[in-house]
């Protein structure tokens, strides 16, 4: 398949830089971008089915394996709205499960991770094992004719990504790895399964998910919002993009000079397996709907944004890295976080604001250019997972991107 950019096959990934750079506007033949309606942020019933079509139906990151040390741990999730909890079997298997007794429903656990050997509920004392099937009951003797096979916890799709533990609530659901599609074959450079987790941490903001998500989608805003930070080196007019199937994108943006290499990662354990692409250029891989990665040979940051409800969010920020030794980490850690730290804190400083701004009269809808086309991609895709006749029509978003989609 040719790239229909540049006339290159897709892994020229170089000479692809090499036309953005010097082209004088947008490709031939690259379609005119109709408004993104402004209610799709605002509208109640837009929101209602985008968390009921698309939200609860997706595969979302829930954890990495560092978080399940030994068979029997588990810890609680519940960024996608209802808690969840995923554990590490005595067969030391992945699953997850709804925190959520078949009996009147109280909760398994109420601590956010432990070690058991199963669960027990604390209201009635049903006993669980941690595949989820129901061993014992307080006064069996009670109940007519109580079939223990049907009251296993009801379990929740489980798949993993290398060392990370993905859960969908939609039983329906493609599994993962198809999912992803031709993401899959590009991520094995990484060596997902041997990654450890170095950090994690969470920031809440007032302002609809999508705000956030936009943001973190292109590099048109460098030059405003990082531009003592990451616009020193990196050359945002070269950036190219990659549309795949089912929402997912991949976004890579060249540092200004071909040599650099970031002075606070210099000698810290480098991922052999990395080719020289994602080694000298930003690269930044989007899962679809909130999850985004832009590795690097030293080390992946993972942000997730999540909806906490129309008009505020949580992004989780959490860091992978080969060969990294929780008990005594590398000591470029600290500065590195901080410098992260920093980077996102522009990223979101905004955002409550630009909320307040979309919700006035003065906000009809946003008119996208040539290098914002991976949100209108993530927005078509939400069109088509809630029902394309399902969208109210003063929310919709035509569906013009199709040939601008890599299908391999």
């Amino acid at each position: 398949m040719l790239d229909l950019v540049t006339n290159q096959k897709p892994e020229n990934d170089f000479a692809r830089m090499d036309y953005e750079r010097d082209r004088k506007g947008p490709p031939e033949g690259f379609p005119n971008l109709p408004d993104i309606p402004g209610s799709r942020y605002t509208d109640a019933e837009f929101l209602r089915l985008e968390k009921e079509m698309m939200w609860d139906k997706a595969w979302l990151y829930a954890g990495h394996v560092d978080q399940l040390p030994e068979k029997g741990s588990w810890f609680l999730w519940r960024n996608s709205g209802v808690p969840i909890i995923v554990v590490r079997t005595l067969q030391d298997e992945y699953k997850a499960f709804y925190n959520t007794c078949q009996h009147r429903g109280a909760p398994l656990v109420t601590e956010d991770s432990g070690k058991d050997r199963g669960f027990v509920c604390g209201y009635h004392g049903w006993s669980y094992t941690l595949d989820g099937k129901l061993t014992a009951v307080r006064d069996k003797r009670d109940f007519v004719d109580l079939d223990f096979s049907c009251r296993s916890l009801v379990q929740v799709r489980c798949e993993m990504l290398g060392s990370m533990i993905f859960v969908n609530k939609d039983d329906d659901a493609e599994p993962l790895m198809e999912h992803i599609g031709p993401m899959a074959k590009q991520l094995e450079q990484f060596e997902l399964d041997k990654l450890r987790l170095v950090d994690s941490r969470e920031y809440e903001v007032d302002c609809n998910v999508k705000v956030l998500l936009d943001a973190f989608l292109e590099v048109y805003h460098l030059k405003s919002i990082h531009i003592d930070t990451v616009d020193r080196f990196l050359d945002h007019r070269a950036m190219i993009v990659t549309l795949w199937p089912n929402g997912h994108s991949r976004m890579a943006t060249p540092n200004r000079r071909p040599d650099w290499v970031d002075p606070g990662t210099v000698g810290m354990p480098e991922i052999p397996s990395i080719t020289e692409f994602p080694a000298k250029n930003n690269v930044s891989y989007q899962i679809y709907p909130n999850f985004v990665m832009p590795p690097a040979p030293t080390g992946i940051p993972i942000l997730q944004f999540w909806p906490l409800g129309p008009r505020k969010s949580r992004v989780v920020s959490s860091w992978l890295a080969p060969d990294h030794d929780p008990e005594n980490p590398h000591p470029l850690w600290p500065t590195r976080l901080s410098n992260w730290e920093r980077i996102l804190y522009e990223d979101l400083q905004y955002a409550p604001q630009i909320q307040e701004s979309l919700e006035s009269p003065g906000f009809k809808g946003m008119p996208l250019n040539y290098q914002e086309r991976r949100i209108y991609h993530w927005h078509e895709e939400l069109d088509r997972r809630i029902g394309l006749n399902r969208v109210p029509e003063h929310a919709r978003v035509e569906q013009v991107l199709g040939d601008w989609v890599q299908k391999d």
